[in-house]
């Protein structure tokens, strides 16, 4: 489905914790009357316990607040927070919290990765950031590196359609009957700036493909410079071959990824595509930093996205995600701005040949990586040739 672009739109980039949160626990802390929140993550630390404080008492003074987790990202939140928020008066609920490990069964991996809060149809918060310290303890790092953006104007409309959409479904799910089923008041949708965007859900049913295709669409499009910064970066065929055919025709393609190893298998199965990306002329960063978790994206500095969706196949075919994209010269620069800095002070640029550079073992480890995550996709049956 093709995305569906809104003028009128007044955007805040937000450049990782130290900026969201206190945007985020701000809004709250002003709601008159709905928040609602969704959450991958929703940590029993310094910033989950803030960002719960604000909602309590925002419930405790009439305010319905709803908070949907996912099961797996927040498997320890049923036992250490949500009984403090639901006795506030919170309507908190997880979604899919049946996990059985080990198992790989396809809707098992069908996770609620989305992070959004709107908060009384007048601000939106759409972006990767969890609910969840920042600061990488016990690590001895700086902050994790992730952006989200608020959100003022006409995309509140579709921000708040998919919000109360998940809440239904979960509700009937469940069949709970203490919480009600939200109200469909409006959202606050006139214009409140100059901006143009466009919200966009991938979910298993009308929306599966709709921020693939974006991506796709953009960079095919492209005419001079594509960035990307993602923190799990292990695209299909299709994916990879646009991303040649833009670098073939002249176009700087420039790609931010981690440095650091978070998870070894899927940093290692990334590594594996470093070879075929690097010989095609595209520049491959990897941030030293912290642990990078942006997933964004700016391409010919008038096109932007911002979101929780990874260009992998979890992101790309089995969670639920959701992005925002951007068609505003002001918005897209402020990124590349930002992506600019974060490669120039905190990441270094891997050389043309370092691929081949790698001892055999090495590059035979980091194959063999890349094909056992793709055995795994086979067996959910989402493998395919993509």
């Amino acid at each position: 489905m093709a995305p569906k672009f809104l003028p009128g739109n007044r955007l805040t980039l937000l450049n990782s914790g130290a900026e969201y949160f206190p945007a985020l626990i701000r809004a709250i802390s002003a709601a008159r009357h709905v928040v609602h929140l969704e959450s991958y993550i929703f940590e029993d630390d310094d910033t989950g316990r803030a960002v719960a404080d604000a909602m309590e008492k925002a419930a405790r003074r009439g305010v319905t607040v709803r908070l949907l987790v996912d099961g797996f990202g927040a498997r320890d939140f049923p036992q250490l927070l949500q009984p403090r928020l639901v006795a506030a008066g919170v309507q908190a609920m997880v979604y899919r919290p049946d996990i059985a490990r080990f198992q790989l069964r396809r809707h098992r991996l069908r996770r609620l990765h989305r992070k959004l809060a709107m908060i009384d149809g007048q601000v939106a918060f759409v972006g990767g950031i969890n609910v969840i310290d920042d600061l990488n303890a016990p690590y001895q790092m700086s902050p994790r590196y992730d952006y989200a953006v608020r959100i003022e104007g006409p995309l509140l409309a579709p921000i708040q359609q998919a919000l109360y959409r998940l809440w239904e479904i979960v509700l009937w799910a469940k069949l709970n009957r203490r919480y009600r089923l939200p109200v469909h008041s409006p959202a606050v949708a006139e214009a409140r700036g100059e901006q143009t965007a466009a919200f966009l859900v991938r979910d298993n049913i009308r929306h599966r493909r709709d921020i693939e295709r974006a991506y796709l669409d953009a960079i095919a499009s492209a005419q001079d410079e594509i960035i990307l910064a993602n923190a799990y970066f292990l695209p299909g065929r299709r994916f990879r071959r646009v991303l040649r055919q833009a670098a073939r025709r002249g176009v700087r393609v420039t790609i931010l990824l981690q440095g650091r190893v978070e998870y070894r298998l899927l940093h290692y199965a990334t590594q594996a595509l470093y070879g075929q990306l690097l010989a095609a002329g595209i520049r491959i960063f990897e941030y030293q930093s912290s642990f990078l978790h942006a997933k964004v994206a700016v391409i010919d500095r008038r096109w932007a996205t911002v979101g929780s969706s990874n260009i992998d196949p979890f992101s790309l075919l089995l969670a639920r995600e959701a992005n925002i994209v951007v068609l505003d010269v002001g918005f897209a620069e402020n990124l590349w701005h930002s992506l600019g800095q974060a490669m120039d002070e905190d990441a270094l640029e891997l050389p043309a040949d370092s691929w081949h550079r790698l001892p055999w073992r090495s590059r035979f480890l980091r194959w063999a990586s890349y094909n056992l995550v793709r055995m795994l996709i086979g067996i959910t049956g989402y493998g395919g040739k993509r």
